[in-house]
C-alpha cells in the first residue's frame, strides 16, 4: 500500500537520499529529466539540496509516494513566482521507479499536485515532457491538452536529441478570474 505525502521542509531535508535514488533510476531508465549519463547518486543528492530554499519558502511543493520500503515515486509543483503569473504553476520532476511502474502512482501523484494547485490558487497547470514517452500518453488520457511540440528540445540521457510536447491543463473556468466577463456575467442577472 503506497501513500502519498507532501514534504516538510525538514522532512524533504530527511528524503533527500531517497528522492536522489529515485532521480537516479528515472535517468538510468532513459527518462529525459534533465541529466546526461553517467549520472550519480551525488550529483542527484546535489540537485535535490539546490531545491530545498524553494522548499522551505513554499515556491516548491514535493510529494513522496512510499510504502513501507521506501519512496517509489515523486513530483513537484513549483508556483509562479511573478505577480502577474499566480494563477499558474509548473509540474516538475514527476518520476516513477522502475519497479513501481503501472500502478498508478503518477496519476495519483498528478492529482494530489492538482488539489494542491487548486488550493494555492494556481489553476492553470503546465508541464514538458518527451515526445512519445510513456509520461506523454499518461498526460494525454488525464485531460492534459498539448499545446505543441519543440523538435530537438533536450537530449536524452545519452545526449540524442529528443522532441517535446508542451502541455497545460485548466482546473477550473478561466473566466471567473477576468473583471471583464464578471462584469459581463453581473450586467445579465
Amino acid at each position: 500500500m503506497h501513500t502519498i505525502a507532501r514534504l516538510s521542509a525538514a522532512e524533504f531535508g530527511d528524503s533527500i537520499d531517497d528522492l536522489a535514488a529515485l532521480l537516479v533510476d528515472a535517468v538510468d531508465s532513459g527518462a529525459s529529466v534533465g541529466f546526461l549519463t553517467p549520472f550519480g547518486h551525488a550529483e542527484a543528492a546535489a540537485w535535490w539540496r539546490a531545491q530545498a530554499r524553494a522548499v522551505a519558502d513554499g515556491r516548491l511543493m514535493v510529494w513522496v509516494s512510499r510504502d513501507g520500503s521506501g519512496v517509489h515515486a515523486t513530483v513537484s509543483l513549483a508556483l509562479a513566482a511573478k505577480p502577474n503569473a499566480r494563477h499558474r504553476a509548473e509540474i516538475v520532476k514527476l518520476m516513477v521507479h522502475r519497479d513501481a511502474r503501472g500502478r498508478g502512482l503518477s496519476r495519483a501523484l498528478l492529482a494530489t499536485a492538482e488539489r494542491a494547485a487548486l488550493a494555492a490558487g494556481a489553476d492553470l497547470l503546465l508541464l514538458d515532457t518527451e515526445t512519445g514517452s510513456t509520461a506523454e500518453h499518461v498526460y494525454l488520457t488525464g485531460g492534459w491538452t498539448r499545446y505543441g511540440i519543440v523538435p530537438d528540445y533536450a537530449g536524452s540521457p545519452d545526449g540524442t536529441l529528443q522532441d517535446c510536447s508542451f502541455f497545460y491543463k485548466r482546473l477550473s473556468d478561466p473566466g471567473l478570474r477576468r473583471p471583464d466577463r464578471v462584469a459581463e456575467a453581473c450586467g445579465r442577472l
